[in-house]
């Protein structure tokens, strides 16, 4: 299922490569260099699951969650937000609300980091702009962890910072600027553009 507008946006993709380094957006969106992740291993292991889970039936309990309905591997693109994106599920829950589940090729470490929570807001401020449905919390499901149901409350102020990352991302695409690095230097040393970035 596909519901998009044709406009001037970033992927969900994008934001997680600007929360590991910011240059990551300046070298592909400003220099088009790709990052050529397709050789990450991690990465591989990671599309293979959720092409896999498109094919599967859902490994959690439906009552328990109260799901009603579900759309699987919807693609969505916001109009207000111009950001696009693929989403694992959108489940429809039965008080009316709606919420994004989304599968990491991960283990859970009792927190859930920053990139996945931002990554479920930003999904579920396009669930709302398109089924115009109320969207308070999204779902993670780390499969290295024997498929471990995580929920994240949504609240204005966790969208607020969602969206001042596009607005950032923005900034540095459209004035073509450099800007600093992580400040995770640990980060550097795995990183596909460390030889042509002087961190």
């Amino acid at each position: 299922m596909v519901l998009c507008f044709s406009e001037e946006s970033i992927t969900i993709s994008d934001l997680i490569e600007y929360l590991f380094c910011p240059r990551f957006t300046y070298f592909i969106h400003c220099l088009r260099i790709p990052q050529r992740e397709e050789r990450l291993i991690k990465v591989q292991k990671g599309r293979a699951l959720h092409k896999s889970k498109e094919k599967t039936n859902l490994g959690y309990p439906r009552k328990r969650y109260g799901v009603t309905d579900k759309l699987t591997g919807i693609y969505l693109c916001s109009k207000n937000h111009r950001i696009r994106g693929i989403m694992d599920e959108v489940l429809f829950l039965d008080d009316g609300s709606v919420a994004p589940l989304d599968y990491k090729f991960a283990k859970y470490c009792n927190h859930v980091f920053k990139t996945h929570k931002y990554q479920s807001a930003l999904y579920g401020l396009m669930i709302t702009e398109h089924f115009n449905r109320p969207v308070n919390r999204g779902y993670l499901c780390y499969s290295r962890s024997g498929n471990k149901i995580v929920e994240i409350p949504f609240n204005e102020k966790l969208f607020q910072q969602a969206k001042d990352i596009i607005t950032n991302i923005f900034f540095i695409i459209q004035r073509e600027e450099f800007p600093e690095t992580t400040g995770n230097k640990k980060r550097c040393i795995d990183c596909c553009y460390r030889r042509i970035c002087p961190h």
